[in-house]
């Protein structure tokens, strides 16, 4: 049995606080600055939160590493468990030859690629976002734009970046009905605050995709679609989590926002954009091809077309059959809650902790929807069951170094929330006061980075955002929300997600490359949202709070 203590240095708040984040300054400083591979770095930074537990917290070694094993457990299941399916799926199409088929038809509607960007990471990827979460819209969208002709790396960094604004509303709202069930505040109140502040950054992220994609000539040439494509979405994700449903936010945000792009491309046309050489889909920077010309280079039979958007409309659709209540709750009996064996876990007040606990969700998890979709999709690409297992194979080859990234960041993860160093480090911004509603976005956005996942981070942070709004006098919703929407901005930036787009576009050992790339959009965020957020605690923007 082991207790969280908040303070084992010195019993001071701030010195543990110091202590408890050299694990993730170290993983940061490894992958950023040293440019060690992801998973050597994680398992680095894995070794020293065990260090750290252990001989600064004193949690008995072999709770440590049982946290560890839930952690690199809970990694593959249901993390990795959805990434493996997806690619899995989208092997499957590039094999057949209608990736080709699916990147003439995104040629169609504008062949300039940073329009191209925009509809398949923001758009699309919202759409696969909503639909799935858990890092299937970089995976997916990051391969995609490779097939459209990006390099690898800006491919990578342009998913990463696109997946931002959507992800408090992920996976069905996810995030928010976590964030309500530990907070006890209504999820649809805290989904109305949130799309009160993740719409404001949504206007911008299609603006910085531009930038990304072709530097300020793109954002000079193509603002109009840009910022048409962003306040669409803004205005649909605020009017729906407001008045509608939280969990379809981006569901019709992501579908009118690609309706508006294509809509304003065909009344004003698009020009292409000057381009270097493709490469082939999910390989390295150095296999150019010839192939791509930025055109389309000869028509496709409409039922190529439609095979093509078959992997597609079958994802969604499987989606959408199994968030239907009767359908859901079909499937949820499949699910266990079960004890971690050997584990025992209590908060800094003595109450028993959810880490300890395990969810073994067989059939409701996206994994598995994913992989259903899958066993379609190879119908409907005419694939043999021995041509699909050999794809499956080939894909967990592919992956083997991002799985076991992931798994190791996760035990990283938590190893720190079962000792107590996440909840030090809150504890910690918490004691700001009146200046937390400033800060608040910075701790979920550290949970995500940690976690990789805005639904982990709310469970953690969610009930000590609500305390110290309390304590400080502020609104509980506002700063509830705010840990949601601040995660979001640290989506990008996360080890696991970064191990995922690397192995996605065949960059693996080059996740420091896009970590560099991305942080800087992930920080410039994550002010605009403080100031935000802390705007919103004041009476200047008091009345956006529901």
């Amino acid at each position: 049995m082991y207790q969280q203590v908040l303070d084992p240095v010195a019993h001071s708040l701030a010195w543990s606080s110091v202590v408890a984040a050299l694990p993730l300054l170290l993983l940061f400083v490894l992958l950023g600055l040293v440019r060690l591979t992801a998973w050597v770095a994680a398992l680095v930074s894995l070794a020293l939160a065990l260090l750290v537990a252990v001989a600064v917290y004193g949690m008995p070694a072999g709770q440590a590493l049982l946290a560890g094993t839930e952690g690199a457990a809970f990694g593959f299941f249901p993390i990795l468990w959805i990434v493996v399916n997806a690619i899995w799926v989208f092997e499957m199409t590039v094999e057949t030859g209608h990736f080709d088929v699916l990147r003439r038809s995104f040629a169609r509607v504008s062949d300039d690629r940073r329009i191209q960007a925009i509809i398949i990471a923001f758009s699309f990827g919202a759409l696969l976002e909503a639909l799935a979460g858990f890092g299937t819209p970089v995976a997916v969208t990051s391969v995609m734009l490779i097939a459209l002709g990006f390099q690898p790396l800006r491919a990578a960094v342009l998913a990463l970046s696109a997946n931002t604004a959507p992800v408090a509303f992920g996976a069905m709202a996810t995030p928010i009905i976590t964030l309500g069930k530990v907070t006890g505040i209504p999820s649809d109140t805290l989904g109305a605050m949130a799309g009160r502040q993740t719409p404001v950054l949504a206007v911008f992220v299609p603006l910085a995709l531009v930038v990304i994609a072709d530097g300020p000539r793109g954002l000079r040439e193509t603002w109009p679609v840009a910022l048409t494509c962003g306040l669409v979405f803004a205005v649909a994700q605020y009017a729906t989590s407001n008045f509608v449903s939280v969990p379809l936010s981006d569901v019709v945000a992501s579908l009118l926002s690609a309706a508006a792009v294509v809509a304003l491309v065909r009344v004003t046309g698009s020009r292409p954009a000057p381009a270097g050489p493709a490469v082939i889909a999910g390989g390295a920077a150095d296999e150019p091809t010839a192939e791509f010309t930025g055109g389309v280079t000869r028509p496709d039979s409409r039922a190529e077309v439609i095979r093509a958007y078959a992997p597609y409309a079958i994802i969604v659709a499987v989606f959408v059959v199994c968030q239907i209540p009767p359908v859901r709750s079909l499937l949820d009996r499949a699910t266990s809650i079960v004890r971690w064996p050997g584990l025992h876990l209590l908060g800094v007040k003595g109450e028993p902790l959810s880490p300890a606990s395990f969810t073994l969700n067989l059939l409701t998890t996206p994994g598995t929807q994913m992989l259903a979709a899958g066993l379609l999709t190879m119908l409907a690409l005419r694939r043999t069951p021995a041509r699909a297992v050999r794809a499956y194979g080939a894909t967990l080859h592919r992956l083997r170094w991002a799985i076991v990234t992931v798994m190791a960041v996760l035990a990283l993860a938590f190893v720190m929330n079962a000792s107590g160093q996440t909840t030090t480090l809150g504890a910690w911004m918490a004691g700001a006061g009146d200046v937390f509603a400033l800060l608040s976005p910075i701790v979920g956005w550290l949970g995500v980075a940690v976690t990789g996942s805005d639904t982990s981070s709310n469970s953690l942070f969610g009930a000590l955002q609500v305390a110290a709004a309390r304590e400080a006098g502020l609104s509980p919703t506002l700063l509830a929300a705010a840990n949601s929407s601040g995660g979001v901005l640290g989506k990008m930036i996360s080890p696991q997600n970064l191990a995922i787009a690397a192995a996605a576009v065949g960059l693996h050992g080059r996740e420091g490359d896009i970590f560099r790339r991305v942080i800087g959009w992930s920080l410039a965020f994550l002010v605009a949202l403080c100031v935000l957020s802390g705007l919103q605690a004041s009476p200047v923007l008091s009345w956006m709070v529901p």
